[in-house]
């Protein structure tokens, strides 16, 4: 059955200038695209505003390199150049993996920013049009930059196609003032935006702003704003949470009501290789012929999941290696299952979801408890945990959440079960300083036969709170502009 997707068409937008083809800030189109023969129709900009989603498609499939990896939850199987010090907290300066989520994340900002610099242009609008991609190019900025400020800090604010002089010479603006701009964006995003059941499915709508938006304020400790936007994410909009945590991730019902804003792929002419990057090199049986299986689930999460949980079957799948001769033991050799879903071309066209209802929930109940309301806080923890086991038979109690620690305990417990794999964990152990002592040792693959598991110890720094600049992009920029982070 043909199943309605978001088609990215080719459109393109390139830096100008041989100079500064790396930095990602002065944007102009590609090939003989100007701004004199394009904006000039709504639908040009129909088409501006899907280029600026796919700049999300293109690096999402990769964001898991740094925001999984040097977490808890997965590490390297096989040598990839960069991601090996992602894995051991061993980042630098260099580290191509770094360097291109921070390029592919400014290329989606200069999109954006066309967008908004251009649409006055079209005078063909439809009623409302304008409004909504004006919101879209304002959304996904926010968005891009949310991410470039969860792992950088402060970051170049760019907001208009500057001149390749100015761009070479934009230094990093603060933490603070990048915040400042994504909440002004997602602000005004929420006022233009439609609604989501007249939104295209993986187009923004006021639903994803406002989830986006208290997900922003989360980060800023800033509860009471927290609060109220995620309660109107929560009951403003018809958002549930699925009845079975397993459809989440089949191809037949991806399209479900706990999806808030999710990033949509077409199998095999406009999909993604997590199917094949995670699976075994022999493949899986009925979903794909072999499997590149460059990381691991960790025996560190692996253990965390007790029996009842039906998370676990989704996450991550006991895959047992059989023996290579009589004198050898099976080995373990677990996979990532949520994006096991099978397809019939080279790549996947499986939806890769970017917030849905239970982050929100849970970041609703931490919002809650920080807020003095530790009772309602249990509520919104127990509404998750009992999806995950079907019944209120594990729910966490009064005395479980008795102290700040052992709730926060909690908190990143479940949400390291519900939202794993899903780029979370790294930036949910940064922001709340847990990455110190959490990262000090990994549990990686993990022997049946004698029960035990490697332990890997590594030592995190403070310092890496956040990434190192690129080195390739501090070079292109006029000498001491861009400055590095400290402890690099």
């Amino acid at each position: 059955m043909r199943k309605n997707k978001l088609y990215i068409p080719v459109l393109l937008l390139a830096l100008a200038g041989s100079s500064c083809t790396n930095s990602l800030l002065n944007m102009t189109p590609d090939s003989s695209l100007t701004t004199n023969n394009f904006y000039k129709t709504s639908n040009d900009m129909d088409q501006a505003v899907i280029g600026i989603y796919s700049g999300m498609q293109d690096r999402k499939p990769k964001d898991y390199l740094l925001m999984e990896m040097p977490g808890d939850n997965l590490y390297m199987g096989t040598a990839m150049p960069g991601v090996n010090d992602l894995d051991y907290l061993t980042v630098n300066p260099e580290n191509t993996a770094v360097a291109d989520f921070w390029e592919k994340s400014f290329y989606g900002i200069g999109r954006a920013n066309a967008v908004l610099e251009n649409i006055d242009r079209p005078v063909d609008y439809a009623s409302g049009k304008k409004e909504q991609f004006t919101g879209e190019a304002r959304f996904m900025r926010a968005l891009f930059y949310f991410d470039l400020v969860r792992l950088f800090g402060g970051v170049p604010m760019v907001t208009k196609t500057p001149g390749i002089s100015e761009a070479k010479n934009m230094p990093r603006e603060s933490a603070d003032k990048i915040y400042e701009l994504i909440i002004s964006d997602l602000k005004a995003a929420i006022d233009l935006l439609p609604v989501p059941g007249a939104a295209v499915r993986g187009r923004a709508s006021k639903g994803a702003a406002t989830g986006l938006l208290g997900k922003v304020y989360v980060y800023r400790k800033d509860w009471a704003n927290a609060k109220i936007y995620l309660e109107k994410a929560i009951r403003d909009f018809g958002y549930q949470l699925e009845p079975g945590f397993a459809t989440l991730w089949s191809l037949a019902s991806e399209d479900n009501k706990e999806i808030i804003f999710t990033i949509k792929y077409t199998d095999g002419s406009n999909g993604h290789s997590l199917g094949i990057d995670f699976a075994p090199i022999g493949g899986i049986a009925g979903v794909v012929g072999s499997g590149n299986q460059y990381a691991f689930p960790s025996w560190s999460l692996n253990k965390k999941y007790i029996t009842g949980d039906s998370r676990k079957a989704s996450t991550i799948s006991d895959y047992v290696v059989k023996a290579t001769s009589p004198n050898d033991p099976p080995a373990w050799g677990p996979y990532v299952k949520k994006y096991a879903t099978k397809f019939t071309g080279a790549t996947s066209g499986q939806d890769l979801p970017v917030l849905r209802l239970a982050d929100v929930i849970l970041l609703y109940a931490e919002t809650l408890y920080n807020s003095g309301d530790k009772g309602n806080a249990l509520t919104q923890l127990n509404t998750i945990r009992e999806r995950a086991f079907g019944d209120a038979t594990h729910d966490y109690t009064a005395a479980d959440i008795a102290t700040p620690d052992s709730f926060l305990d909690i908190l990143l417990l479940e949400r390291q079960l519900e939202l794993a794999y899903e780029n979370e964990r790294w930036p949910d152990l940064v922001r709340t300083g847990r990455f110190l002592t959490v990262m000090t040792s990994e549990e990686r693959d993990y022997n049946p036969a004698t029960g035990a598991a490697t332990k890997v110890v590594l030592s995190p720094k403070a310092t890496m709170a956040v990434f190192p600049v690129p080195q390739r992009q501090i070079d292109q920029y006029a000498p001491g502009v861009l400055k590095q982070n400290e402890g690099y």
